[in-house]
């Protein structure tokens, strides 16, 4: 009966409109840096944007970073067509972030055809490249097939906060807390040409730099 009840598309759609409401508040009320703006810039808006999936629930920071900076007001984000992708689609949606369903057991080949689709009209579109199933901060070859595809650059952006709650999953995401200091860091672009490993090393590197920024002084 449980399970039935929190399947239904009311529950979803109201527990999302929740964790909508809370991710705002966290975000308000974290003490931002932002490192690697320039990156962004340099690119001129045409770039794939990456990251690991544990830090989906930072990542709207993002968003609306580049609408203070009148940069962008949407992105497109590849996920599964499972029921978890759904939800995750009504959490971030508020922050102009739209999903673009994948089914993981095609390998996601019409999700990267519909990016590809959107990079070719302007639009900013992003990867877990991890996502949706793993193994974690292990990159499928997806990004560098859009990339090269699209013929744009990879800009790997990571986010950290010192106050949050690491969950047991696969990913460990992490769950932010309010009232934290948090850094989001983008790494120089990667050309399209350098490949699988190159854009994994700078997902790292993003991932690393803004973990030693957000964490509180030992």
């Amino acid at each position: 009966m449980l399970r039935r009840i929190t399947r239904h598309p009311a529950f979803q759609t109201g527990a999302a409109r929740l964790l909508g409401l809370y991710l705002a508040f966290v975000y308000r009320t974290t003490r931002w840096r932002i490192l690697g703006w320039e990156h962004v810039e340099a690119t001129g808006g045409r770039f794939v944007l990456a990251f690991w999936h544990e830090m989906l629930p930072l990542m709207p920071q993002l968003m609306l970073e580049a609408r203070n900076r009148d940069f962008a007001s949407r992105a497109h984000v590849l996920v599964s067509r499972h029921r978890d992708g759904r939800l995750i689609g009504h959490v971030v949606d508020r922050f102009g972030i739209r999903l673009v369903h994948a089914s993981s057991s095609r390998g996601g080949a019409a999700g990267l055809l519909s990016l590809l689709r959107l990079t070719r009209a302007g639009e900013v579109v992003a990867i877990t490249p991890d996502g949706p199933r793993g193994p974690r901060r292990v990159a499928a070859p997806g990004i560098a097939q859009l990339a090269t595809m699209a013929r744009l650059p990879v800009v790997a952006a990571a986010a950290f906060t010192s106050r949050g709650i690491r969950l047991r999953s696969w990913d460990r995401m992490v769950v932010p807390l309010p009232f934290g200091r948090a850094a989001l860091a983008l790494e120089p672009p990667v050309p399209h040409e350098a490949g699988l490993p190159a854009i994994e090393a700078a997902l790292n590197a993003a991932a690393a730099r803004a973990e030693a920024e957000a964490r509180p002084p030992a």
